[in-house]
């Protein structure tokens, strides 16, 4: 992997990671946590270290190298881009041959369970803050509290089973815990997403921007019970209510006219942004905000790595429909997503490649041929010049409104009201240009979404999570060639070896386990 750049976080706050909590140790020459823990600066300073977890946000490369890779990789419309080919650990998980050794889910799994950990230390030093705002403290302890449910519902969408971490855990010997059941799992994450949103804010100011609300909570408590669904078939009527109940209460947002504006630095903050990371270019006292995502995405024609790639099933996705849009053309998202063989990169009328046509940009000038050329156009600067710097402060929205729409028109046409899903479903369509979907029978609304899913959220990380949720993966997977995908191996990840190794617990737990179902 390459070197981690760490961005440097303006905090005053010490963040620790190891198994005593130094914070409430008492050396002569250092501030002790009761004296640390005294006013709003501490507490915001204790919230901003929880927020710092965030999908590896810790470090530059972490970011685009970890997430990246341990989320798409297993897609049917992404591929492992050339860069990959030097990084063992990147193509175990694009090859479904990793073990739980493998170096990125490591990281995910660490970087999400740091997080959880300075959730928890808000969650337990805030409380007894005199010298804070009592509403504002609320908030604070809200916001804790969504990203601790966050944190657990990114490990529970990856691992079958992970450990939940109640509380703030400062002795040594209390921190070694067992997996607990799934179920459990998700009731301490919905709980967490129901008890934040009471004191969550409707919106955040302007000097707060990109820190939890109430959408934000509503919307991924929505998607927790939609998830849990479709695992528990005796209950997928009240989850699929109570998943409509979450969605309905998201508003004050609304689609953008233009997609690509939110991914590519031109519209931070959007209208339709729900929850989304922030990156800057301010370097004020040595801060460093930004990431490579650019270089990870970027094709090598266009000054990038070419670390992860669109797959041709994508790209025929985006075709399935014809050239039925309003402008003539195919799904406008096709060309706000990608960068493909088509006329629209050749006509200064419509767009081009930075300035150049298409031709200029994908051929091989040593041979004159036309190279084959898929490649993602989503997080790309709109403009040349800091295409080929060698960073980025893009934005990188984690939850839309589009998302939400698609997520209630799931929740409705599985409970039988495919009415109530198409007008949703439109309206998405009606922001790529395309008129509204065919076919009112709950099937097709079905086959609907799922297209609308593929092509609106591509590399957004949501497709895989998608296919488990209807029981697809396999199915997805082999029809592309990935044969050797198994969904019993490959719909969840290993527990890292790491973690085994230095919890006690979980490790006689798992050796217990073991144990019972040899003798079955």
């Amino acid at each position: 992997m390459k070197k981690y750049i760490n961005i440097i976080i303006a905090l005053s706050l010490l963040v620790f990671s190891s198994c005593s909590d130094l914070l409430d140790q008492a050396p002569q020459d250092e501030q002790t946590s009761k004296d640390y823990w005294v006013d709003t600066k501490s507490a915001e300073s204790g919230l901003a270290a929880a927020y710092s977890q965030i999908e590896s946000s810790n470090a530059a490369y972490v970011f685009g190298e970890v997430r990246y890779t341990v989320e798409p990789f297993r897609e049917d419309m992404i591929a492992a881009g050339p860069d990959a080919y030097g990084y063992p650990d990147w193509l175990q998980l694009a090859e479904f041959t990793y073990n739980n050794a493998n170096t990125q889910t490591v990281v995910y799994w660490e970087d999400a369970y740091r997080g959880i950990m300075h959730s928890n230390q808000v969650l337990a030093k805030v409380p007894a803050i005199e010298k804070i705002d009592a509403k504002y403290k609320d908030e604070i302890l809200a916001e804790a509290t969504f990203l601790r449910g966050y944190y657990h519902l990114k490990l529970l969408l990856n691992w079958e089973r992970i450990i939940v971490q109640r509380e703030y855990e400062a002795q040594e010997k209390k921190i070694d815990k067992e997996l607990s059941p799934r179920i459990e799992a998700w009731e301490f994450i919905i709980q967490n997403f129901i008890d934040a949103e009471k004191n969550l804010p409707l919106k955040q100011n302007a000097d707060r921007l990109g820190r939890a609300t109430k959408g934000a909570a509503l919307s991924y408590l929505g998607y927790a019970y939609l998830t849990r669904a479709y695992e528990e078939p005796s209950k997928k009527a009240e989850f699929l209510k109570k998943a409509e109940d979450a969605f309905i209460q998201v508003k004050g947002y609304e689609l953008v006219e233009d997609l690509l504006s939110m991914f590519n630095g031109t519209n931070k903050n959007s209208s339709e942004s729900i929850f989304e990371i922030q990156f800057s270019d301010n370097t004020n006292g040595g801060a460093y905000y930004r990431h490579y995502l650019h270089k990870f995405v970027g094709c090598s024609q266009l000054g990038g790595w070419g670390g992860i790639r669109p797959s041709k099933s994508l790209l025929t996705e985006f075709k399935k429909e014809g050239k039925i849009a309003t402008t003539g053309r195919y799904d406008t998202r096709a060309y706000k997503t990608l960068y493909f063989d088509d006329d629209y990169y050749r006509d200064p009328s419509t767009e081009m490649v930075y300035g150049y046509s298409f031709d200029e940009v994908f051929i091989q000038p040593e041979k004159g041929d036309k190279v084959e050329f898929i490649e993602f156009r989503k997080y790309l600067p709109p403009t040349e010049e800091p295409l080929y710097r060698s960073n980025s402060a893009i934005n990188v929205p984690l939850m839309r409104f589009a998302d939400v729409k698609l997520m209630l028109a799931e929740a409705y046409n599985e409970q039988g009201k495919p009415e109530l899903a198409i007008p949703l479903i439109n309206d998405v369509r009606k922001r790529a240009d395309m008129p509204d979907m065919e076919g009112t029978s709950q099937t097709a609304v079905r086959a609907q979404i799922e297209h609308e899913r593929i092509v609106e959220f591509a590399l957004e990380n949501t497709r895989f999570y998608d296919l488990r949720r209807w029981g697809k993966t396999q199915q997805a997977l082999h029809a592309i060639g990935r044969t050797n995908f198994d969904p019993e191996k490959h719909d969840f990840y290993p527990i890292p070896q790491r973690e085994i190794s230095t919890n006690k617990v979980l490790r006689e737990q798992l050796e217990r386990e073991k144990e019972e179902a040899e003798n079955k």
